[in-house]
């Protein structure tokens, strides 16, 4: 790849859509918050590169929640956010969707009120230092079970604020099934915020059927595995139902052995709307800057395609209209 096509990526305006906020947090700011929060991180969260140690999807499920506990006080979440949109912003990234989990933080004695304070305070600052404009998606946790899912969709719709965008789900794929969520997603649905869910990445294509046919989404996260259905493909372009696909966590995860073998090609051809994402970032040693100069690298995609990919992310994010306009205009 040329060194000018290197430049010509690294400036080009950027979206990201599906990025755990918990998932963001880099070895060095999960010390300084556990120092802070006077919490003893457990033996071997890091490996001698400083970043995290796991092997397998059940280690790094164990290392993100142990990441994740070391948050107490609105200011971790602040600094995790507004971290995680500093580094966006350094790679050209003008718009970045979070998902945020109420469970994560009620699982150590936190409030919402005090979740969602530091992650608005940390997409201000960002804001105002960088120009990045940051949104959040509430996350229930599918293997917590369906009624805690309505719980959280209904904390959600008692306590608006115009940074929430959307409702979204993950956790274990393998446990309960997408329509067992319908009550959480009409709950949020209903209230007018848009929805996505995490469905064809550990599981196949009969995840994505299960979900388009039973929620009210929009997107689909990951979604990859469509691919293995034909007809599936059609129906989520017919319905214009948006992929966020995310190469680089799919290959540290197992899905796919290398980047030769993954789809994003073949979901490209098939004229769904795509995305570029970088899911945890620091857990799987990625970024959405450097998902993009792999689709150039290793998917063969030119400086327009990969603009029209921005293009694509820009028009499915859940952003309001006005947004939506104005930061098209910065794609170009």
């Amino acid at each position: 790849m040329s060194e000018l096509l290197t430049q010509q990526i690294q400036k080009l305006p950027k979206v990201e859509l599906h990025s755990h906020l918990e998932g963001c947090i880099q070895p060095q700011l999960v010390r300084a918050i556990a120092k802070r929060n006077d919490i003893t991180l457990k033996e071997g969260l890091f490996n001698e590169k400083d970043m995290f140690a796991w092997d397998n999807f059940v280690e790094f499920l164990g290392a993100y929640d142990e990441a994740s506990f070391c948050l107490r006080k609105a200011q971790d979440y602040r600094d995790i956010m507004y971290t995680y949109m500093q580094e966006c912003a350094a790679q050209g990234t003008i718009y970045a969707e979070t998902f945020i989990s109420p469970d994560h933080a009620a699982a150590v004695g936190m409030s919402y009120d005090d979740m969602l304070a530091g992650c608005v305070q940390g997409i201000d600052d960002a804001q105002a230092d960088f120009g990045i404009v940051g949104r959040l998606i509430v996350s229930c946790v599918r293997h917590l079970g369906p009624e805690q899912a309505v719980v959280v969709a209904q904390q959600l719709v008692d306590n608006p604020h115009p940074y929430i965008v959307g409702f979204g789900m993950g956790g274990n794929e393998s446990m309960f099934t997408q329509a067992d969520f319908a009550p959480a997603f009409n709950i949020a649905a209903a209230s007018g915020l848009a929805c996505t869910t995490h469905a064809g990445e550990v599981l196949g294509p009969q995840s994505v059927w299960d979900a388009i046919d039973n929620l009210p989404v929009t997107r689909i996260g990951h979604g990859v595995r469509s691919v293995e259905d034909p007809a599936l493909l059609v129906e989520l372009a017919k319905r214009g139902i948006a992929l966020e696909v995310c190469p680089g966590s799919n290959i540290a995860l197992s899905v796919y052995p290398n980047l030769e073998s993954h789809p994003l090609n073949k979901i490209l051809d098939a004229g769904i709307s795509v995305s570029l994402n970088s899911d945890d970032p620091p857990f799987f040693a990625t970024t959405v800057g450097s998902e993009y100069l792999s689709g150039a690298k290793d998917f063969g995609l030119d400086l327009e395609q990969l603009r029209n990919i921005s293009r694509m992310a820009m028009q499915a994010s859940f952003a309001d209209e006005q947004t939506k306009a104005r930061l098209l205009a910065v794609i170009g």
